[in-house]
């Protein structure tokens, strides 16, 4: 009986070997000289994306866009809602840079960090920051060049962040809007610096932005957060006044800040592009 079972089991694993690797992108590694370092790249492109062929394709940018961040479950929905029954937004490439150094890149320069503990968090978290006037210029100077290099990009390009990323994303859009068409902006940590990005942002906007654009901000339940939630009404406010952007605020209750980022990105998507293939088969 125990020889039975046991050729039972290796027939099982003999079979499992015969399948075919799954694979929905390529990684790859881009040297910044800007940075001094190193990043990764994960890559998703179109089912039907051919070099050889003469169509180009959107760039939807993930912030935290490592395997082990939110590379996949992002681009599982862009390829949702890109899928040709559906129709809701070109079939497009998904980038997301990967990375364990978020709390350098996403952060401005401040004069002291006391507000950190203010906001119930330790200083040590932070041993590095600041760093995100160094990111911007890696993204503008490095990364969209690359991309734009070496894949078919037709030159629209959507950001999306998240919590610190959904801060850097903000701090993008009010400094160097002209960088994407699409801004979709999740929870973002809007307490780094005592609210100063906050703040400024009315002139900043009002100063920077040149060209029509498309932001979604989307948050979770205030409970969780009263302050977080305070602060992106604000930033609200701010965003809706200028009538250059297209603006989708969206107050989801049922999620918290864990849980908020898949179905804010499937909303972003919805929201902003709201007409779609009806196909019953």
């Amino acid at each position: 009986m125990l020889l039975f079972f046991m050729l039972l089991i290796f027939n099982a694993a003999c079979f499992a070997q015969k399948g075919t690797p799954l694979s929905i992108g390529i990684s790859e590694v881009l040297h910044s000289n800007i940075l001094g370092e190193n990043r990764t790249i994960n890559i998703c492109l179109p089912d039907n994306y051919n070099p050889s062929d003469s169509v180009r394709y959107p760039i939807v940018y993930v912030l935290d866009g490592g395997v082990d961040e939110d590379f996949f479950h992002i681009a599982g929905i862009v390829r949702f809602v890109t899928q040709p029954w559906i129709d809701r937004f070109p079939q497009s490439i998904v980038v997301g840079i990967g990375g364990n150094t978020r709390r350098r890149d996403f952060t401005f320069p401040v004069k002291n960090t006391d507000f950190i503990e203010k906001e119930g968090f330790q200083k040590a978290n932070f041993p590095s920051y600041g760093g995100s006037e160094k990111y911007r210029a890696f993204i503008k100077n490095e990364l969209i060049p690359y991309i734009s290099g070496n894949y078919k990009s037709n030159g629209k390009q959507t950001l999306i962040g998240e919590s610190l990323a959904g801060l850097f994303s903000v701090e993008i859009l009010l400094k160097q809007p002209e960088l994407f068409n699409d801004y979709i902006i999740i929870s973002p940590s809007l307490w780094w610096g005592d609210e100063f990005l906050l703040e400024t942002a009315d002139k900043l906007l009002q100063r920077n932005l040149k060209n029509n654009i498309n932001v979604y901000l989307g948050v979770p339940n205030r409970e969780e957060d009263l302050k977080m939630y305070n602060e992106s009404k604000a930033l609200s406010e701010v965003i809706k006044s200028n009538k250059q952007i297209h603006f989708v605020f969206d107050y989801m209750p049922d999620e918290l800040h864990s849980t908020v980022i898949h179905q804010a990105v499937y909303n972003a998507f919805k929201k902003l592009y709201p007409k779609t293939v009806y196909s019953k088969e």
